[in-house]
């Protein structure tokens, strides 16, 4: 129970702020969000502040937005009938097309042509009566109640995303993956402090009978020099001790204005099938919060690094193995769920920037797609026309569900049956 709440939580997380960075970058290009939600599935709660109506839903999995463009137009199929209501200068304002048992009130028309995109008008027959057609414009910043239930604005041609300015739409299109790595740096600084600050080359303590305290290393000692060379950092003083195979090493340590010379022989460990070389000693980390988040953020900048290889060495040599989907992000969530909260953390930032990173991917259907897109209209100076648009990420959703599939049976194979 305990991983499943924290891979909802961690997935939940991960899909909302990468879904509000579009929402905010969408609003400030001036695009229309007709909705954003919070959760997927049905409806549990509605507000509308404009032009937005925010949603929560049943299954706490993330959340996404609705942006206004040709594939989230509001269409009245012509021969149903829908409640208007109607201002003072007679447009409509607001529209049922629910067929909801409990209509608002208004004057039901039944539908014989609507346009809710460049001439806003909606013709029809009032209360049924084919002798009587009407023409009713509509408010620019109308609403619709759908079928569902949701009561969303229209969706006008000028404020839709294909009507925006190239820049706007690359800037939205960015601001989801851009999201993702910004959690995944903002969680690295939270988790720096949860953890003991960076090792430094003082000596906290030594291991009874290990052979530093053999040596006479004793708390207080900074190690100075390790065979002739200059330490300045502890993980300097582990890839020498790692190095010597057992091999004696001289310690130049400073204390109190005084220094000595100590002769220490490594002694070789098993750790996870590995022989690693260690003398007993324990460094005195550095509870600095500069120097602490400078840790956090040298840790971000190099997880990003090494995605960014992963993500080309996955080019280079393509496996299953090297990909996780959701089952995948689950068994592993539940694995790092047993270890803590400092490794929950981790996790989450090192996969948040995975997931930045990946979409950032030129393949049609993700967001690396789009943009590869919007680049294409910057040079050519104008869009791809909607047809060829609709074929390509047609192609590419199709490409991006078979890995899908393929990527979710390796995960059930690796994680629950081999």
């Amino acid at each position: 129970m305990k991983g499943i709440l924290i891979f909802l939580i961690v997935f939940g997380l991960l899909v909302f702020v990468h879904e509000f960075g579009h929402f905010i970058v969408a609003k400030k290009s001036g695009i229309l969000v007709r909705e954003f939600s919070i959760g997927m599935g049905p409806k549990l709660f509605q507000i509308r502040r404009n032009p937005t109506t925010y949603t929560i839903r049943w299954l706490p999995l993330g959340g996404y937005v609705r942006l206004a463009g040709s594939d989230d137009e509001s269409k009245l199929d012509p021969g149903m009938t829908v409640i208007l209501q109607l201002n003072d200068q007679n447009e409509v304002v607001r529209i049922d097309a629910s067929e909801s048992d409990m209509p608002i009130e208004g004057i039901p028309v039944q539908v014989t042509k609507a346009d809710l995109v460049d001439n806003l008008v909606i013709e029809g027959y009032e209360n049924g009566d084919e002798n009587k057609p009407v023409t009713y414009h509509v408010n620019h910043d109308a609403t619709i109640i759908e079928k569902n239930g949701t009561e969303l604005i229209i969706a006008p041609r000028d404020t839709q995303f294909n009507e925006a300015k190239v820049w706007q739409k690359l800037a939205t299109n960015f601001a989801g993956p851009f999201m993702n790595i910004l959690l995944g740096f903002v969680v690295f600084l939270i988790w720096t402090f949860t953890v003991p600050g960076p090792a430094t080359t003082t000596i906290q303590s030594t291991t009874n009978g290990s052979p530093a305290q053999i040596a006479k290393i004793e708390p207080g000692d900074r190690i100075v020099a390790v065979n002739g060379q200059k330490i300045n950092s502890f993980e300097q003083v582990t890839e020498k001790v790692n190095q010597s195979k057992g091999k004696s090493l001289k310690f130049e340590l400073s204390k109190d204005g005084s220094t000595k010379t100590v002769i220490v022989k490594p002694k070789a460990h098993r750790i996870q099938k590995q022989k690693i070389y260690q003398i007993g000693i324990v460094a005195k980390s550095n509870e600095n919060a500069g120097v602490k988040l400078k840790r956090g953020w040298d840790t971000a900048v190099s997880t990003t690094g090494l995605i960014f290889n992963a993500v080309g060495n996955l080019f280079r040599h393509f496996s299953l193995n090297k990909l996780s989907g959701p089952v995948g992000i689950y068994s592993q969530t539940s694995q790092v769920s047993q270890m803590g909260f400092t490794y929950v953390l981790a996790f989450l930032a090192m996969i948040s920037i995975n997931l930045g990173i990946v979409n950032l991917i030129p393949i049609p259907g993700l967001d690396g797609g789009k943009l590869l897109l919007n680049l294409i209209e910057l040079v050519r100076g104008k869009p791809i026309s909607e047809e060829h648009e609709a074929i390509v990420e047609l192609i590419g959703f199709g490409l991006l569900l078979v890995l899908i599939i393929a990527v979710t049976g390796n995960d059930i194979y690796r994680y629950f049956i081999k």
